[in-house]
């Protein structure tokens, strides 16, 4: 193998590693936000959990962020606006990724 394949196969797998390691900050900030949504809308313990569930769900049905921003808006109409629910999630990805670095 050449020097230039072990190169092409350690960016290959750098790229793999920080597509998960995205992909999983991006799962955590989501169930973050969740709970947040869950306690505005006055849930905890078990449904609180069912409800962060159904936030994570909700990225998976398209590309981006917008799917779980209509639910989140959707769900807690009057008690705050789209606005704050990107901000909280601007807030809380930074905070995911530093919970993730730290178990690895």
């Amino acid at each position: 193998m050449t020097t230039f394949d072990d190169r092409e196969q350690a960016f290959e797998a750098k790229f793999a590693h920080d597509e998960e390691m995205r992909f999983r900050a991006e799962a955590r900030s989501n169930k973050m936000l969740g709970l947040w949504a869950a306690d505005l809308l006055g849930h905890s313990g078990a449904a609180a959990e069912r409800y962060a569930a159904d936030v994570v769900s909700a990225d998976l049905k398209e590309v981006g962020h917008e799917d779980v921003v209509r639910k989140i808006a959707t769900d807690l109409t009057g008690r705050v606006t789209v606005e704050g629910i990107r901000e909280k999630m601007a807030e809380l990805l930074p905070q995911a990724m530093e919970q993730i670095l730290a178990e690895t």
